[in-house]
């Protein structure tokens, strides 16, 4: 998908960039695959802000999408690639030979009429899902499954892509985009090829407003507060933090300071951090 500039007609369109949506066939999704979404600014039940800088935006449909690809063997027809407002990533309808409609991640290259299967017997194709196991090493994959039949929980993102490494007794190493190198279930399922509209960071929101359309409020700088608001607050003028380094607001280590706890137990399936060297 390309990127669009607009003419600097306003100071906020200035540097402004979009999507020009060429992938996009159709504005109008496939209502019994859409569900209300409740907006709660951030809060908990107790009502409580539990995420910062959450509220407002443009009310929106949230479309479900088959993470599991479960209908194996059954061939299945793109019909539309579409829009997906709650994701970076672009979605495509696909209708399966005994009539059922589902949504799917769009890989990239993926357009209207092709075909797409799961299952273990499956072609190395784009779209189609597929157990690690019957993987060739060094395939790039994406939706990948963390626990086999939960669904697919990485590489989920407009332009990610993760790859298969190797493949050792029940257990396989999937390089993540972040680095990562990760020992994942051959029973889990990933699909071939890499998400689409991978243009969607080098995208420029350009004003304050496009953000607030997002649901996203204003961000204010510790530095600028009182000191009974951050600790980075209170001095005379434009003053430092006065720390070692920069905290949150609660008085917690931030930018850099390590929060996985060391004894996770997920942490023995991880072959190389994303920060090793």
């Amino acid at each position: 998908m390309g990127i669009k500039k607009y003419n600097p007609t306003t100071p906020g369109l200035r540097g402004m960039t979009g999507s020009t949506f060429e992938e996009i066939t159709t504005d109008s999704p496939e209502k019994s695959l859409t569900v209300t979404v409740k907006k709660h600014a951030g809060r908990n039940v107790r009502g409580k802000i539990t995420v910062r800088h959450r509220g407002g935006g443009t009310r929106l449909r949230y479309r479900i999408i088959d993470f599991k690809r479960d209908k194996d063997g059954i061939p299945a027809t793109v019909k539309t690639i579409e829009y997906d407002p709650g994701r970076s990533a672009n979605i495509a309808l696909v209708f399966y030979a005994d009539g059922e409609k589902r949504y799917i991640i769009a890989p990239d290259k993926l357009k209207v009429g092709d075909k797409v299967v799961s299952g273990p017997g499956s072609d190395i194709v784009t779209g189609n899902a597929l157990p690690l196991q019957n993987i060739p090493v060094g395939t790039i994959i994406h939706n990948i499954e963390m626990k086999p039949g939960k669904g697919a929980q990485m590489a989920r993102s407009a332009g990610a892509h993760a790859q298969l490494m190797a493949k050792e007794g029940n257990y396989a190493q999937v390089k993540l985009p972040s680095g990562e190198v990760r020992m994942v279930r051959i029973e889990c399922k990933a699909t071939i090829g890499t998400v689409g509209n991978s243009d969607h960071g080098n995208i420029k929101i350009g004003k304050a407003g496009r953000k607030r359309h997002m649901g996203i409020r204003p961000t204010v700088r510790g530095s600028v507060m009182n000191p009974n608001d951050h600790p980075h607050g209170g001095g005379e003028g434009k003053t430092g933090i006065g720390r070692v380094g920069p905290v949150t607001p609660w008085g917690k280590p931030a930018l850099g300071y390590k929060t996985r706890k060391k004894n996770k137990p997920s942490n023995k399936y991880i072959v190389k951090r994303r920060n090793q060297k």
